[in-house]
């Protein structure tokens, strides 16, 4: 993760020194080899990591559909619409349009699908604290069965009774809880 992290550093480093000196150089200036001049175009791959969009904590669906738009863009130029097939629910009974939509898929989502909420993401060594915070704040809201999930980030309602009582709750009060718990972070 660091080095990813350094990575990103060093293409938006190399990306922002051209912008540095913006003076032309005259005619009749020799050419010198400038970091300018010398730098690397950052990979495209590094670039589509650096822009993917990134959920948060919050977000109403109106805004979580502008942010999953250029994903359903790229989705519809692979020859998949994300969107028609969820009206028409037929991508998980058709076996091609299955199998478009998965091809679409690997090409689209490292680009632009977008990551879970910091808080929430996998890549985050603090996401599991941010869990058991929002445990904490759902038991206090009267949710009797609620843990941490094994993946360490994600919420269980309703234990091994299955209760419905603490689903409904936990369900009810989880965006709050979230809320919550991501403002005093």
């Amino acid at each position: 993760m660091r080095g990813r992290a350094v990575a990103v550093l060093v293409a938006v480093a190399f990306t922002a020194l051209p912008a540095c000196g913006s003076a032309e150089p005259s005619a009749e200036a020799p050419r010198v080899a400038t970091l300018q001049s010398a730098a690397a175009e950052p990979s495209a791959s590094a670039t589509a990591k650096a822009e993917r969009p990134r959920e948060r904590i919050g977000m109403t669906s109106e805004e979580y559909e502008a942010l999953l738009e250029p994903y359903n863009k790229c989705m519809r130029e692979q020859g998949f619409d994300p969107v028609d097939a969820r009206k028409k629910a037929e991508a998980a009974a058709d076996s091609a349009e299955g199998e478009r939509a998965e091809k679409a898929n690997r090409i689209c989502e490292p680009q632009f699908l977008p990551l879970p909420p910091w808080e929430k993401d996998q890549a985050n060594p603090e996401a599991r604290d941010f869990a058991l915070a929002v445990v904490k704040c759902l038991k206090g809201k009267g949710v009797e069965y609620v843990e941490v999930s094994e993946d360490g980030i994600s919420i269980a309602l309703g234990g091994d009774h299955n209760d419905p009582r603490s689903i409904s709750l936990g369900m009810e009060h989880i965006p709050d809880c979230e809320r919550q718990v991501a403002a005093r972070s």
